[in-house]
């Protein structure tokens, strides 16, 4: 018989517990997706990342197509319900206007039932008390009524003319009043402006008395202050004189040239006292003005030379900057074509790729049985 029983060599069984610590320690790195570092498709994840901002950007495109569709119906609804409104209200005026000219009530058959003129035009049932339709079955005429209407009325009236020639005379009395009235108001406003006009020339006596003496002051102060400027002129115009005497008999007025030699040398002079230059240094002067003159010229024509040249040579850039600016946009809408075109054939290729994944890769749904193969081991 075999000895079934016969123990593991103790170090392939620790190989094997080894083995399988690792394993399992590998799957919980793999399996777990807190801690795990390895095993990720980053192709596949990109991948979906990609369709997924596609899928969102199509969304988006197609929220925003849904939206302009919205609003344009939205102003469609606005623009139809306003003409809707517009001959709803014409229909309206029509319809008043053709009930106005063609439907009056008075015209209407039945207008004498409901009319509410009716009692106004009608014959009233008592005209006077010797009416031959006031009957014992009218109604009309009673005993112990007052037959005596006119006389009555016509002492009602001169009672009432009694009434007005007392309410003119009561008028009369009051206007009489308030004109006395006006009258005592007008003597006691004329009293209080003549007041006011004494108090006025009072104030305007005092007021010129005050002028007075503020002139007598003034002129006071005034004449004190010519006599101190006619002192100052005297002392001025006596400082003048001197100074005038000490100038005309100086050297400066004598032109005596050699009061303007420096004591540092005779090719120099003493500013304050020198008469002006010889004609030979007057010409020098002159010929060396003619040469800066003439350097000017020169340089300011140079000058205008090189600002010539920077603004041809500016204008030129500015031509070759918009030919490059065109070719830049000629460029760019091409770029843009190509990418329109080529994002069609993309999206062509994609669709197509869809539909066969769909329709041909797609065909067999996956069972239970095949997602029970995966995630048994690490490897």
């Amino acid at each position: 018989m075999y000895k079934l029983d016969t123990p593991l060599d103790r170090k392939e069984a620790a190989a094997i517990e080894r083995r399988r610590n690792r394993e399992q320690q590998r799957q919980g790195r793999i399996f777990n997706a807190k801690v795990r570092q390895i095993g990720i498709d980053v192709q596949g994840l990109e991948q979906q990342v990609d369709e997924k901002k596609q899928h969102e950007q199509r969304e988006r495109e197609r929220e925003e197509a849904f939206a302009q569709d919205a609003v344009r119906y939205d102003k469609i609804a606005t623009l139809m319900e306003t003409r809707q409104q517009a001959d709803k209200r014409a229909l309206n005026m029509y319809e008043n206007e053709f009930r106005s000219l063609h439907q009056q009530p008075e015209a209407r058959r039945e207008w004498d039932l409901y009319d509410p003129e009716a009692l106004k035009k009608d014959k009233p049932a008592r005209v006077h008390d010797d009416d031959p339709r006031c009957t014992i079955s009218s109604l009309q005429k009673f005993d112990g009524e007052d037959l005596n209407a006119k006389a009555r009325r016509r002492l009602q009236e001169e009672q009432l003319r009694e009434w007005s020639l007392q309410q003119q005379r009561e008028k009369d009395a009051a206007k009489w009043g308030q004109k006395e009235a006006d009258r005592l108001y007008d003597l006691k406003r004329r009293e209080l402006d003549q007041r006011a006009c004494e108090l006025a020339q009072a104030e305007e006596a005092c007021r010129r008395a005050i002028n007075m003496a503020t002139a007598d002051y003034n002129n006071a102060l005034a004449r004190e202050a010519e006599e101190r400027a006619r002192l100052r002129r005297q002392q001025e115009q006596d400082d003048n004189a001197t100074e005038v005497s000490n100038a005309i008999f100086s050297d400066m007025l004598t032109e005596n040239p050699a009061v303007a030699q420096s004591a540092f040398g005779s090719h120099r002079v003493v500013p304050d006292r020198w008469k002006g230059m010889t004609p030979e240094q007057q010409e020098e002067v002159r010929r060396i003005q003619a040469l800066q003159a003439e350097e000017q010229r020169r340089k300011r024509e140079a000058e205008k030379r090189e600002k010539d040249e920077w603004d041809r040579q500016r204008a030129l850039q500015a031509r070759t900057g918009v030919l490059i600016e065109r070719e830049v946009e000629r460029v760019n809408r091409d770029l843009q074509r190509k990418q329109a075109e080529e994002n069609l054939r993309l999206a062509r290729e994609q669709k197509a790729h869809k539909e066969f994944l769909e329709k041909e890769l797609y065909t067999n749904p996956p069972t239970a049985a095949y997602f029970m193969q995966f995630n048994t081991s690490s490897r």
